[in-house]
């Protein structure tokens, strides 16, 4: 059963609740151009099968885009606690999927983020969101890196961060130099993280599986 309730849909199935929220005046003007795309493309957006895909990709990019709706500081702002401990806090393996602003065409890969507390933490789920956050706009990887990077300095003032993000870039694979098998990877370091020891332990334990 779907249910429209102000501008969202609601779909129940069985004991399944899935909510979708979008901008439905955004969706109809995406919709009207994503019907002419295909049409400039050589397609007929008229025939059975491309009826409904101009809304379904409208809702699309709003989904793969809604990092723009969303605040990162305030993410980890919403808990933040006073704790003495001062050593590093490590969140690695944190799935991350963007969209390339130069081709809209999607990369993907893990974010490694931590940093050493100063007097506060933050719950461990935040440096997750911090990371969607930024990840669902129109990036490009380096930019992303940098981001992540200062949200979590400025916000809880540690005495270092590190990021360090691994990702392939469909741009490269699916044009281009279709080189299938290439990553990137790039980082971004403040504070303690500037300091060799401080950064090779870093790099140790997000190259080590300890679990």
């Amino acid at each position: 059963m779907k249910e429209i309730n102000n501008g969202m849909t609601v779909r129940r199935n069985g004991g399944y609740l899935k909510t979708e929220e979008y901008n439905q005046e955004a969706i109809e003007k995406l919709a009207a151009h994503y019907k002419e795309t295909l049409a400039l493309l050589g397609e007929d957006p008229e025939r059975e099968g491309l009826l409904n895909t101009p809304v379904r990709v409208a809702k699309s990019m709003q989904f793969l885009t809604h990092g723009y709706n969303v605040q990162p500081d305030e993410i980890l702002k919403s808990a933040m606690f006073k704790e003495e401990y001062r050593q590093m806090v490590l969140v690695k393996d944190i799935e991350l999927y963007s969209m390339c602003e130069h081709h809209m065409l999607p990369f993907f890969g893990k974010a490694h983020v931590a940093y050493i507390p100063n007097g506060y933490i933050t719950g461990l789920s935040k440096i997750a969101r911090v990371v969607e956050a930024f990840s669902r706009r129109l990036q490009v990887q380096e930019r992303l890196t940098t981001q992540i990077r200062d949200c979590i300095q400025d916000t809880l003032k540690p005495l270092g961060v590190a990021v360090v993000i691994e990702a392939s870039h469909m741009c490269m694979q699916m044009r281009g130099v279709q080189k299938q098998n290439s990553v990137t990877t790039t980082s971004a370091f403040t504070g303690a993280f500037l300091r060799t020891a401080t950064r090779e332990e870093f790099t140790h334990l997000i190259g080590n599986k300890l679990h």
